[in-house]
């Protein structure tokens, strides 16, 4: 699960408990992290042949992606999005057209990592004009333009409005046809960052201490994760009955003993993402708190056991939600119970499609990349969420990280 808008707390130094002397703690040592090479631009190359010939194959004269995670994809560019656009129009056939204000261009020429054509546009200037006078000249100004699902509406409406002949679709299935299968490279990177937040985890956990804040834990984690080579690493600790809202609390309570603290932290590493939640508690855990955490983590093995070549995505959801069922949680997603999906897929976003949620008929297929993270919540109380992230291979589901296997070893 990723973090919540109220949940984001990611800080740079870790601070320490008030009212209490900071204490040196040994940092465990740091297990194996696997080494992983960027993305090559031969790699990014044939992802443009694949997605050229998946236009063409479905009759499409090209494809607009403006900045974001698809424009890192197929052109190595990674931008923000602002009011200034940046885009990329991918035709079926040849060179892409890259757009951009004018004073961006050096940097967006460092980062282009497939053949194109960069144009610029100047303030007082249109950027859907450069588009449009580009289509035209393509002769496709009267073709079908796909419109990766992401992009925001004034930009496809400002192209629409110069190029009235010009037919859009949507084209999320164009590009989640390429980016649901991750390449062994996408998994090498995955596992890299899933490595290093892990260790980022098993050093923090020392470190935390009686009368803490959440935003202390934080700070503590985010450190870490830096330390460790982690990139863009962010933390949301939650304390107490704060744990039992799946993205956290405005409750900020200081620790203490019998708390749970649930965390859900990420990073990346070339911007590939790790998505990991830990739970523990300050203490020695009570039987209601170890009954839960030793549920949610037979939810995640039944979520392994469902997760085979062929099924639909939703199966594994529904298989955990039986379970729970069984056990008097829900029905469905009702409290105390599985108040969310049991995992997402995972990439170049936090977030990507397809999900493992009911109803969700994509076959799972190896290469894909999925969260596990089937929490249970007691509303006013507390919640536990473990969380791994895993890919599938021909043989069926491999995790990245293996889950601790109690309450008393919440970092195995």
């Amino acid at each position: 699960m990723s973090l919540g808008r109220r949940g984001v707390l990611g800080l740079a130094a870790a601070g320490t408990a008030l009212g209490a002397a900071p204490r040196a703690l040994a940092k465990p040592q740091s297990p194996a992290i696997a080494t992983a090479l960027p993305i090559t631009r031969a790699e990014r190359e044939a992802r443009l042949a694949r997605v050229q010939a998946e236009l063409r194959r479905r009759n499409l004269s090209a494809l607009l992606v403006e900045a974001g995670s698809s424009l890192v994809y197929f052109t190595g560019v990674d931008w923000w999005r602002s009011e200034r656009t940046t885009a990329a129009v991918i035709p079926a056939e040849g060179p892409v057209l890259i757009v951009t204000p004018f004073f961006e261009e050096p940097s967006i020429r460092e980062m282009l990592d497939v053949p194109g054509d960069v144009r610029v546009w100047q303030e007082d200037e249109s950027p859907f004009a450069l588009i449009a006078d580009w289509l035209k000249a393509k002769k496709l100004a009267g073709g079908t333009l796909a419109i990766e699902e992401t992009a925001r509406f004034f930009i496809v409406d400002g192209i629409r409005a110069l190029l009235p002949d010009l037919r859009t679709v949507s084209g999320a299935d164009v590009v989640n046809a390429l980016r649901l299968i991750k390449s062994p490279a996408e998994i090498a990177l995955v596992q890299r960052a899933n490595d290093i937040l892990n260790a980022a985890y098993r050093a923090t956990h020392p470190q935390v201490q009686r009368g803490m804040t959440a935003t202390e834990i934080n700070a503590i984690m985010t450190a870490e994760i830096a330390r460790l080579g982690g990139q863009r690493g962010s933390s949301s600790a939650q304390i107490g009955p704060g744990s039992a809202l799946p993205h956290g609390s405005k409750e900020r309570l200081k620790l203490s003993e019998g708390l749970i603290v649930l965390m859900d932290c990420v990073c990346t590493i070339e911007g590939y993402h790790a998505d990991i939640s830990r739970t523990f508690v300050h203490g020695a855990p009570s039987a209601e708190q170890r009954k839960a955490f030793s549920d949610a983590r037979r939810g995640q093995d039944i979520a392994m056991q469902a997760a085979r070549i062929g099924a639909a995505a939703g199966s594994v959801d529904d298989a955990v939600r039986g379970y729970y069922e069984k056990l008097g949680y829900g029905p469905r997603y009702r409290l105390p119970g599985l108040s969310h999906r049991t995992g997402h897929g995972i990439g170049l976003d936090v977030h990507e499609p397809v999900n493992l949620v009911h109803g969700e008929a994509t076959p799972l297929a190896a290469g894909m990349c999925f969260s596990n993270e089937p929490g249970l919540y007691f509303p006013g109380s507390f919640g536990v969420r473990v969380e791994d992230c895993f890919y599938m291979t021909d043989r069926g589901p491999r995790y990245f990280t293996q889950p601790p296997p109690s309450l008393d070893q919440p970092f195995g």
